[in-house]
């Protein structure tokens, strides 16, 4: 069995502050770390270092826990540069180009729309992100959404059926005709390839009793629950997903304290609710920022994710989220990045990534910078020197 050591370690985001780890990154200094069959099997003094068939020279960089994304829209044809700019000429964002998106991707060929996830995989694999989900929701027919979920699901085992993105064209004025073809015709299909379920509750999408329905029913064909609430005003959202034990509520821009308080009593479970803040969108759409700093001082689980998508946050890098979340959402450099690696794990409910311990997957990225502080105090900068999935190198900048 093929054995790799990773040493000149300046600092080691575990994640793990239980195990000797300083903060709640439960960082590690003069250590190095073995992999084999694609697992971390030794944490360590470098001293004590084990023999191994190959060597990484960290060369005193950092080395994190890969990236864990837990939210993107990679599977869609064209992209909506036009809206972008108009955008910043002053218009409101109002999530209605999806439909622009829609129509392009129904006329793209499957190879165009593989072509297009794989570019993006690849990019966000480039900055340090190993676990990434990807959702359908381009489609929005019976074929359509089964096919985007089929494509996403060669390269992610975290694969969402978002048919419940916006009411297409063709159902003008029918929801409750095109919310029985999503949870009949249209899950059937889906539902082979998708482990999640997800709906876009939102003034404009679906209200709170077409999205109890969707997710009832997406849960009873065995798919976990996530959720689109509460970004563009208050809404039912939030409380709903909690409520139905969702994993992961979205966006979370506006709260109210009853909200909060959901969050904040779905934390102290076994399974909580985790908000996931997507900063990406802000960014992109002129919007206000979600308030971390409220959600963290309540107690409640956060994670970061890209929300990459050719509309509202066409970025696939963490790094950049990281930043944002800093600059603009009141996160210290340690909180982002455990919402970015930890927190998106949780987000997945997963525990087999977003940490380094004995027996996790071996994913891992190394900055050429000697500290995770660097993240957010260098935003823009190119940091991610090498990644590691499943303990194989993707890739050396």
């Amino acid at each position: 069995m093929s054995s790799l050591l990773v040493d000149n370690i300046g600092e080691l985001v575990t994640n793990v502050p239980a195990a000797g780890g300083d903060g709640p990154l439960g960082l590690r200094r003069g250590v190095a770390l073995l992999v084999e069959a694609g697992r971390v099997v030794w944490i360590g003094p470098a001293r004590y270092a084990p023999a191994a068939d190959r060597r990484i020279d960290a060369e005193g960089g950092a080395v994190l826990p890969g990236f864990v994304d837990s939210h993107a829209h990679l599977v869609f044809a064209g992209d909506r540069a036009a809206e972008f700019a108009a955008r910043m000429a002053g218009e409101p964002y109002t999530g209605g180009g999806i439909r622009t998106t829609v129509g392009a991707t129904r006329a793209a060929s499957d190879d165009d729309l593989r072509d297009t996830v794989h570019r993006l995989r690849d990019e966000a694999m480039r900055q340090g992100t190993t676990t990434m989900e990807i959702k359908s929701g381009y489609g929005l027919t019976v074929a359509d959404e089964a096919r985007s979920l089929r494509i996403a699901a060669e390269v992610t085992a975290e694969t969402t059926f978002l048919g419940a993105h916006v009411v297409p064209a063709e159902y003008a004025g029918r929801p409750d005709d095109y919310v029985g073809l999503v949870c009949g015709p249209m899950l059937t299909a889906a539902a082979p390839y998708a482990r999640w379920v997800d709906v876009f509750c939102e003034r404009g999408a679906f209200d709170a009793d077409h999205t109890r329905a969707i997710l009832t029913v997406g849960q009873a064909a065995g798919l976990g629950l996530r959720l689109h609430a509460n970004q563009l005003g208050p809404g039912p959202g939030v409380r709903l997903g909690v409520e139905l034990g969702a994993a992961s509520v979205d966006h979370c821009t506006h709260l109210s304290d009853v909200d909060v308080d959901a969050l904040a009593g779905s934390a102290t479970t076994t399974d909580p609710t985790v908000a996931t803040l997507l900063p990406g969108a802000e960014f992109s759409t002129r919007s206000p920022y979600p308030d971390a700093r409220r959600l963290l001082d309540a107690g409640v689980t956060v994670a970061l994710a890209t929300d990459c998508n050719p509309g509202s946050s066409y970025t696939s890098s963490m790094p950049f989220c990281v930043a944002l979340a800093v600059r603009e959402m009141r996160m210290t450099p340690a909180e982002a990045v455990w919402a970015a690696t930890a927190g998106g794990a949780r987000a997945l409910r997963r525990t087999d990534v977003g940490a380094l311990r004995p027996g996790v997957r071996a994913d891992l990225m190394i900055l050429d910078a000697p500290s995770h502080l660097h993240l957010a105090y260098r935003p823009g900068v190119p940091l991610v020197r090498q990644v590691l999935h499943n303990g194989v190198p993707q890739c050396r900048l």
